[in-house]
């Protein structure tokens, strides 16, 4: 029985989607049509686009957008032939993508987009980020993004926004990974990464103009069981500088409710880095990062409070496992217990890393309590939506702990 299960996950399915879509919308008198291609590669003698789709069993297909486009209101689509993961370029592949390689490149990408001034690796897990990191080299970017969260770091999919030199790919080489998305792989790289036979390495040169996809819009499709489909314009990011924010303020009852600190320049840079990597983050969710590095991820939670939790306690679990492999080379779980002991006492004392850190939500605080989760930990600077009932009770625990908030006036849900 378990071989067969083994035998599922390397079945390449055959599918029976057309080689050519169209989606048409029809205005009044006008009409507008979307014209979409297959996309597949050749590996091993074998023409085949995607696996299969989420799950063995599945059968899916892989489209590009090949002509037409489309204008709702006063909003252009993105136009043809500006192709990123829908033309990458596979130099190296041990078997074909499925649908996950290929969204988590994809929502690693809409991250990347709003972190284009420097070196930035985002790794990916289940389309959400396990790691995100900026740091003066692209090799660098990508060791802390790998610390950022090592467990979960295993066997996902990385994507960097500079090319890959040799220090990179060594790096990279000395983990499990699943795919690697670059816009260009320096000499020699490749064949240091060749040496993970299954690794998917892409190519994706248009990386390098990923800036200009960030006001970008397209057209986003979710289908319903009944056969039913929703539209919807995709989403973006408003608030990308410090020039963006709002002061976190209200009145209430003739009252003016204020934040009484303001940011400072490190707040600013890991307020806004944070606010810009929560574009990609699963719905319901909070994230704490400090010095261009996230700290804890918590996704797709129901509850603001519970995610703040769940957050925080990847963050203590993160440093833990973080020193364990820089110290030991090795997992928390294998070390003795004086090892043990001695990393929980230094995790507990930085509260895992989170004094000082920035925490971020993609939507209001309904209540306090939400807040006062990270404020608990240490944290100085709180960037989130604002437009809570309650913001002014918000605003107090901020000032109580002499902490900073700002405002950005637009929620940042994904589903």
């Amino acid at each position: 029985m378990t071989q067969d299960l083994k035998k599922a996950y390397r079945t390449i399915m055959d599918d029976h989607f057309p080689e050519r879509m169209e989606i048409s919308f029809v205005f009044d008198d006008r009409r507008s049509t979307l014209i979409y291609e297959k996309v597949a590669w050749e590996i091993d003698g074998v023409r085949k686009g995607l696996r299969y789709g989420e799950n063995p069993g599945q059968e899916a297909a892989f489209y590009k957008l090949v002509n037409g486009n489309l204008t709702v209101g006063e909003v252009t689509t993105i136009a043809p032939g500006r192709y990123l993961v829908s033309d990458a370029e596979l130099l190296q592949f041990g078997k074909h993508p499925g649908k996950i390689n290929l969204t988590d490149a994809d929502n690693a990408l809409n991250i990347l987009r709003y972190l284009m001034d420097k070196p930035t690796a985002a790794i990916m897990k289940h389309n959400n980020p396990s790691g995100v990191a900026m740091a003066d080299t692209i090799a660098d970017a990508y060791i802390k993004a790998d610390l950022a969260d090592h467990i979960a770091a295993f066997g996902g999919c990385i994507a960097l926004n500079r090319p890959v030199d040799l220090a990179t790919a060594e790096a990279i080489a000395e983990q499990y990974a699943e795919v690697v998305v670059a816009p260009e792989y320096e000499e020699g790289a490749v064949a240091v990464l060749a040496a993970r036979k299954n690794l998917r390495i892409m190519r994706i040169g248009a990386i390098e103009r990923l800036a200009t996809f960030a006001q970008e819009r397209f057209v986003d499709f979710k289908s319903l069981i009944d056969g039913g489909v929703i539209a919807q314009l995709s989403f973006v990011l408003q608030t990308q500088s410090a020039a963006d924010f709002l002061p976190a303020t209200i009145t209430r009852k003739g009252e003016t409710i204020a934040v009484k600190r303001a940011p400072t320049a490190q707040e600013i840079e890991d307020m806004l880095f944070g606010w810009k990597v929560e574009a990609g983050v699963t719905s319901n969710s909070v994230l704490y990062a400090k010095d261009g590095v996230t700290v804890g991820i918590g996704a797709g939670e129901q509850d603001r409070v519970g995610v703040a939790v769940i957050a925080r306690d990847k963050a203590y679990r993160n440093m833990a496992e973080r020193l364990a492999y820089t110290r030991h080379k090795n997992a928390y779980r294998y070390l003795d217990a004086d090892k043990q002991a001695e990393i929980d006492a230094e995790v507990k004392a930085a509260h895992g890393g989170l004094k000082g850190a920035a925490m971020i939500s993609d939507a209001f605080f309904p209540f306090r309590d939400g807040v006062d989760v990270g404020l608990r930990e240490g944290v100085t600077a709180v960037i989130q939506p604002g437009g809570s009932l309650n913001d002014d009770e918000v605003i107090e625990a901020v000032n109580e702990a002499g902490a900073t908030m700002v405002f950005t006036g637009q929620r940042s849900f994904k589903h």
